[in-house]
């Protein structure tokens, strides 16, 4: 590691004033950024810690009902909370290992939009809100491709909205050695439809596989999509799976999901 200043606000508002400063990262959890810094991938002269910040920590249930979470809750608190539902939950306890859950956020993981993280399946699967320190962010808005979002410089995510659905559920296959998400499926059954998300597999990130939505709006069972099938085309290829290994992963994972959300 080397020298660089270090900041713990305790307001947004102070927050955002470091962040506009130049060479300044933001820091959550500090699961990705620490490691970044360790091997020189990111040197800024400035890291600012969000965790001192109350009005970022916590879960509570909106007048409307949908769960809002804290940006800078960790992935134990989410996995354990009493408000959060289910599909979320488990979701939440099955990233990483204990050590990673305890200190590991979710709008450092939703910030950092990792192709393999769990929590973008999530947001994008439930049809949640990213709400910053400047405004409200649809999910389907909110991510735009590998590591990149809709955040502008500066910008922080200070909570996460998820609607509750109806039914849902997360099923991942892990990397052994890592534990991301080679493939993961999140399945929501919401008022206008089914969404279905898929994270590990795109070489553009997240997406959410519109052919699986239309069969299950119409039939919410495992059977409606059992001879649907999706394209190798833009799956990542490398030494854990080919994109047809993963393509094929896709849908055994949406029939467990729906299985399991049934």
């Amino acid at each position: 590691m080397y020298n660089f200043e270090f900041e713990k606000p305790s307001t947004i508002a102070d927050a955002v004033a470091s962040l506009a400063e130049e060479d300044v990262l933001a820091l959550g959890g500090g699961q990705t950024l620490l490691p970044t810094m360790k091997q020189r991938l990111a040197s800024p002269s400035k890291v600012v810690s969000l965790k001192a910040i109350a009005e970022m920590q916590g879960i509570c249930v909106a007048d409307d009902g949908s769960v809002c979470i804290g940006g800078t809750t960790t992935h134990a608190e989410v996995a354990s909370g009493e408000e959060v539902f289910p599909g979320l939950a488990a979701l939440a306890g099955g990233i990483g290992d204990p050590a990673v859950r305890a200190r590991g956020t979710i709008g450092g993981s939703l910030a950092n939009n990792d192709p393999a993280a769990c929590y973008p399946a999530a947001a994008l699967g439930a049809g949640a809100t990213i709400v910053t320190n400047a405004r409200h962010i649809a999910a389907d808005d909110y991510f735009q491709g590998m590591f990149t979002t809709a955040l502008e410089e500066g910008e922080i995510i200070t909570e996460v909205r998820f609607p509750i659905p109806e039914a849902s559920n997360y099923q991942k296959f892990e990397q052994p050695a890592s534990r991301f998400a080679l493939v993961g499926v999140f399945v929501a059954k919401v008022a206008d439809g089914v969404r279905v998300a898929v994270t590990g597999a795109s070489e553009d990130g997240v997406f959410r596989w519109s052919e699986a939505e239309t069969a299950l709006s119409t039939n919410f069972t495992a059977g409606a999509i059992a001879e649907l099938t999706l394209s190798e085309d833009g799956m990542i290829s490398d030494l854990h799976g080919t994109g047809a290994y993963r393509a094929h992963l896709v849908g055994v994972l949406t029939r467990r999901a729906v299985a399991a959300a049934s």
